[in-house]
């Protein structure tokens, strides 16, 4: 078994910054070439600064910095058109994708209790987190399919996918409608060779979990607070690279007969009672 990518290319959504460029630089120093999309704009409803061009021309450096080659775009996984035409893209640049990681993800916080703003903010939540995922889905697993190569799809969920986390209903509903997507196509994609899996990460050290906005919110409101620091390991946040590791391992030949698997590197989060 081997966790070598050579040869192999990877599609990654929200790629700019956090968990997906460390993704995306991961797999390249694995010899993956790398199509990359992520918004790279605001979305009103969510109370962190969101991704920027810069974010992503970092990611493009750093990939490249390995020696492996890549495609970015600024697109919306909420526009279909708009996925298709960076997977088309790659698709033309590179020939084939081989590794589809459904990263985009984003979340709010407080409760879904107003008639205004939050209705929103739940239709912004759940067209990016899981209408985007499924629009990454459709968008390339054709290619896969076409190419008769197999290949690996791994989608991100979260703790948020095992279990309720409060004043994130939306948020909460969204990772676990993922897990419902994943095994759905883990059944109808194994005669293909496609594997499906999900990850389910506690806090990860980035920005979506370490910005000033969610920091305050839980100090007005530390009843909240074990939404994110009830680790059974002793550690408050894990590390992205962590969560790259597991993907790693799930795009590689040593998982080739993994497929429909919840993995969880979450320091034992879920499990704590």
């Amino acid at each position: 078994m081997t966790s070598s990518l050579q040869g192999e290319v990877a599609f990654i959504t929200g790629a700019a910054r956090g968990q997906g460029r460390e993704h995306a630089v991961t797999l390249a120093r694995h010899g993956a070439n790398i199509i990359a999309l992520d918004i790279c704009k605001p979305v009103s409803t969510i109370p962190y600064d969101m991704s920027t061009s810069d974010d992503l021309a970092e990611t493009v450096a750093q990939v490249e910095a390995t020696g492996q080659k890549i495609y970015a775009a600024e697109a919306d996984v909420r526009d279909f058109d708009a996925v298709q035409q960076v997977v088309d893209n790659g698709l033309e640049q590179f020939g084939q994708i081989d590794i589809v990681l459904a990263n985009a993800g984003v979340y709010s916080f407080g409760p879904l209790d107003s008639v205004d703003i939050e209705l929103q903010r739940w239709r912004d939540i759940i067209d990016i987190n899981l209408t985007g995922t499924f629009h990454t889905l459709k968008a390339t697993i054709p290619s896969m399919i076409a190419g008769g190569a197999g290949g690996s799809i791994v989608l991100t969920s979260s703790t948020a996918g095992i279990k309720g986390l409060r004043s994130m209903a939306d948020y909460t509903a969204t990772k676990h409608g993922v897990v419902g997507l994943m095994r759905t196509f883990a059944n109808e994609l194994a005669p293909h060779k496609i594997r499906v899996n999900t990850v389910h990460p506690t806090g990860v050290n980035t920005h979506m979990v370490t910005n000033p906005q969610l920091v305050q919110w839980y100090s007005d409101h530390p009843d909240m607070a074990n939404n994110v620091s009830a680790n059974l390991l002793p550690v408050e946040l894990v590390d992205p690279h962590d969560i790259s590791e597991a993907i790693l391992y799930l795009a590689s030949d040593a998982a080739r007969y993994v497929t429909g698997l919840e993995l969880k590197i979450d320091a034992g989060f879920t499990e704590r009672a």
